[in-house]
């Protein structure tokens, strides 16, 4: 879709080139800590954090440790960060960079 709109794409495996502190305090500035941590994930579970009020810190030092608690898929079209968007939105944010 990205490319048939004539955008630039570049993946990254996140679980094989992690993400560094600077890159998710990033992230976290254009969407917020919370909506880029994955809440829901097993990992956390298994970390008996599910239930725990975490501050931004804890979680960006979380999401160091554990790439799985950083929410996917993670797209960026131009200054915008769509996090874990379905189709209307990453064609809405594409309309917006085009």
């Amino acid at each position: 879709m990205l490319l048939q709109k004539g955008l630039e794409v570049s993946g990254r495996d996140f679980f094989k080139d992690t993400l560094s502190e600077a890159e998710i305090r990033e992230l976290a500035a254009m969407a917020g800590t919370e909506n880029i941590f994955a809440r829901r994930s097993p990992s956390l579970k298994k970390m008996g954090l599910a239930d725990k009020e975490l501050s931004d810190d804890e979680m960006i030092k979380l999401m160091l440790q554990e790439p799985k608690l950083v929410r996917r898929p993670l797209l960026k079209v131009g200054n915008k960060l769509m996090v874990g968007g379905g189709n209307a939105a990453v064609e809405e944010a594409i309309a917006e960079a085009v």
